[in-house]
């Protein structure tokens, strides 16, 4: 049976010292190494929870983000699509006047009344193309798409976004060309001038739609900076603050190791006497 090494009250208390030195120099050097004054539950559980908590919230948030950032394309890809169309009824409006100038001239039908229905045919088909080609990640709200954006968490916030069919033979109800005389092509401004009109309205509607989506993106950012920011303050370490205890730690521990030293030469000096 292996005896017990008896230690002096000195040695002993020098001993305690040094140990409960080394601990503080350890729990310091992790907090540099890692930039934390709590990496568990066990340094402080209520500020390691909060943190985690907050990090939590602002990583659901995030991504959130991602999907605000695409709705804001789709929105895009729809106002460059109407854009587009209203450049083309604009084209088809100055064509259809054409055909009623020369027709009122001519007393009946159009001088260049086949040159006219073939112009303005193939801007229909164009302004069709268009309405087809105005999607982004196969979401389509010139094509009867629909698109709901989610702005928090729990899904309890939302904007929901109803797409048009912005196609001649849809909402714009625009006919092919009829230029036979003045009252059709009379007629056929006057369905350029209501498609312009829904048009105008509907670029309106997505211009608020997107003006929403945008501020909404730019607080869920400015969110998820203090969310971040919040949680750092709970467990983040001031790097200036610990550089200063490991010196003040490594001073006392080589102390502590003089002092060990000097109460073993004590004990020594008493077993010099036998």
């Amino acid at each position: 049976m292996a005896k017990e090494v008896t230690l002096t009250a000195a040695l002993r208390t020098n001993l305690l010292s040094l140990q409960g030195t080394q601990k503080l120099l350890d729990q310091t050097q992790l907090r540099l190494a890692t930039g934390k004054k709590v990496n568990g539950a066990l340094d402080n559980a209520n500020a390691f929870f909060a943190s985690q908590s907050l990090t939590n919230r602002a990583n659901d948030l995030s991504r959130l983000q991602d999907g605000i950032g695409q709705s804001i394309q789709v929105l895009k890809a729809a106002d460059q699509g109407i854009q587009t169309i209203t450049s083309f009824l604009e084209q088809m409006q100055a064509v259809a006047q054409e055909a009623l100038d020369q027709a009122n001239a001519a007393g009946g039908a159009p001088t260049d009344q086949s040159s006219l229905e073939a112009s303005y045919d193939e801007l229909i088909s164009q302004l069709d193309f268009v309405a087809a080609d105005s999607g982004y990640r196969g979401t389509n709200l010139l094509d009867s798409g629909t698109m709901s954006v989610t702005f928090n968490e729990d899904g309890s916030s939302t904007l929901d976004v109803t797409g048009v069919d912005f196609t001649t033979a849809g909402d714009l109800a625009i006919s092919a060309a009829d230029f036979s005389d003045a009252t059709t092509a009379q007629a056929a401004l006057d369905e350029i001038s209501d498609a312009l009109t829904l048009v105008r309205a509907q670029a309106r509607s997505f211009g608020t739609n997107l003006n929403i989506i945008q501020t909404r993106e730019d607080f869920t950012a400015n969110l998820i900076n203090t969310l971040k920011e919040g949680s750092d303050k709970l467990v983040l370490a001031d790097n200036n603050e610990e550089g200063a205890k490991l010196l003040a730690l490594q001073t006392q521990q080589q102390l502590g190791v003089t002092s060990l030293s000097l109460a073993s030469q004590a004990q020594q000096s008493v077993l010099s006497l036998f």
